[in-house]
């Protein structure tokens, strides 16, 4: 008897739960599925990228892992998921400077890569830049930040502060709402 009434119970609940779904429900469904991206995704491991102008080699970089996107509709990336250690070169050919990360995404139709986590630059005079984002704009040949970025000076100095910008070779930098500690020389004349 129990499980008659169950089974009744049941089937009178069921036209209920059927008549709760209404047309506005699939429309909403269907305008979802329209929208769904598929991307392509070329994996290659232990990459050397070089990047050269006027034939000479400015900069190095290995990735462990680079993925080449390709969306259904949008723009081709690059993503390098496990990081990249770049070394920059001076005319000569001697290395000068580096940067390394955790993330890096090159997007190509942009010409920009982005650097992200535990980013840290060493430039040529020997000062240390570090911030949780870089941006390199290609066409520009600046990086720069929105995020806080850390300066230590080859000499000791301290520095950090937001809206970064630097030519590519941090030979000089600019940014907003920085504070810092400076090192005096002693035996300086006024």
């Amino acid at each position: 008897m129990r499980l008659n009434a169950f089974f009744y119970g049941y089937l009178l609940a069921l036209p209920l739960f059927l008549a709760s779904c209404s047309d506005d429900d699939l429309k909403k469904a269907d305008a979802i599925a329209l929208k769904k991206v598929s991307l392509s995704r070329d994996r290659t491991l232990g990459v050397e990228i070089i990047y050269s102008d006027s034939a000479l080699v400015k900069a190095k970089g290995y990735a462990p892992i680079l993925d080449k996107v390709t969306p259904s509709n949008g723009s081709i990336y690059q993503e390098m998921p496990k990081g990249v250690k770049i070394d920059f070169f001076d005319e000569k050919g001697n290395i000068n400077g580096d940067l390394v990360c955790d993330y890096a995404i090159r997007k190509d139709a942009e010409l920009k890569t982005e650097f992200r986590k535990n980013v840290v630059v060493k430039s040529a005079k020997g000062d240390t830049f570090s911030s949780e984002e870089l941006i390199w704009d290609e066409q520009k040949k600046i990086f720069y930040s929105n995020q806080r970025v850390y300066v230590k000076g080859v000499d000791g100095n301290l520095g950090d502060g937001i809206n970064f910008r630097a030519p590519q070779d941090f030979s000089t930098y600019e940014m907003e709402t920085g504070s810092g500690e400076l090192n005096m020389k002693e035996g300086i004349a006024p």
